[in-house]
């Protein structure tokens, strides 16, 4: 198990997400970076749906209540346990009774902290990611707080043997020829786009959006000149999944995140695609995202990548085990 000393903001246990619900009007949920969850989880040799902790706030802090191997992925961050410093995108052992303790985010907007076997909570709806507006999942449906014991699964005996570490997705993922300071998301057209002119369309497109405070799991409410259809439009609900683009009255684009609710009616113009929500998910707030055009069949594409940089990690950490195991 493990003991919460300091969590600030909504620091949750998070999964993967459910995704059988909708049809309830259940959200996902799950990790924002859903990329930087399932590679923590192949560093240690979990199922990559065990649940972990999403810490977008530091200072952070817990106690290990026994020897456990557990990895940090996601932002780059300083950390360290029992006074050893420990590197983000890496595998490292606690032993019974440290600390660990994440001082701060150089880069990235969050981070996550796997354990050996996952966070044992109760799986609620076929997921364990906690779900803040309908108070279930994760830990009593809440953010951790200060005190809170969090139980874990039976570890997974290949990970407790070294330390093992892997380029950061952000780096090896790495677009070529991007401005540099910005985020730049790759989308597609949604189906209100041609409800916008040709002046309202390049706003869109050649604008920088800052990310406001007012972001948050549920949404991201971005700034910068108005970008209005031809005529108001009144839709009634209707189905929206994360990653859609609305835009409001004021004509300031939301992007819908992970928290998402599963209906709205402001009109769509555009959805950024599922290869490129981590990036979005690990813009800073106060930080630009820029957006690009991009087809299906290159999104599909850019998925391809992520699997590809995700079976090279399996293989990696596969052949580790192997070796060490020669030894």
């Amino acid at each position: 198990m493990i003991e919460i000393l300091s969590a600030l903001g909504p620091t949750s246990v998070q999964d993967l997400g459910r995704f059988d619900q909708y049809r309830f009007g259940v959200g996902t949920s799950g990790a924002m970076d859903d990329v930087a969850l399932r590679a923590g989880n192949i560093l240690l040799g979990n199922d990559e749906n065990a649940a972990g902790i999403e810490i977008p706030v530091t200072p952070f802090k817990l106690r290990f209540g026994r020897d456990m191997a557990f990895a940090l992925t996601g932002a780059e961050i300083e950390a360290d346990v029992g006074g050893r410093a420990i590197p983000p995108w890496w595998r490292s052992r606690a032993r019974t009774g440290e600390i660990l303790t994440i001082k701060a985010m150089s880069r990235g907007a969050r981070s996550y902290l796997t354990l050996s076997g996952g966070i044992d909570v109760p799986v609620v709806l076929g997921s364990r990611s906690t779900q803040f507006r309908g108070e279930f999942g994760g830990f009593e449906g809440r953010p951790l707080q200060t005190g809170d014991v969090l139980p874990c699964a039976a570890p997974n005996p290949s990970a407790e043997t070294s330390d093992l570490g892997v380029g950061p997705a952000d780096l090896v993922l790495a677009r070529p020829n991007m401005p540099a300071g910005d985020t730049t998301v790759r989308v597609i057209i949604a189906g209100e786009y041609d409800a916008f002119d040709s002046t309202a369309q390049k706003l869109f497109w050649r604008s920088g959006w800052k990310i406001t405070p007012q972001s948050n799991r549920y949404g991201y409410r971005l700034q910068g000149p108005a970008v209005n259809p031809v005529s108001p439009i009144e839709k009634r609900s209707h189905g929206i999944v994360a990653g859609v683009i609305q835009i409001p009255p004021n004509g300031q684009p939301i992007i819908q995140m992970r928290d998402a609710q599963t209906s709205g009616g402001y009109p769509k113009i555009a959805t950024v695609i599922k290869a490129d929500m981590w990036r979005v998910a690990q813009a800073r707030l106060g930080s630009t995202l820029r957006f690009e055009q991009t087809a299906y069949a290159d999104a599909l594409a850019a998925e391809d990548e992520v699997s590809v940089y995700l079976d090279r990690l399996r293989a990696d950490v596969r052949l580790f085990a192997e070796l060490q195991g020669c030894r």
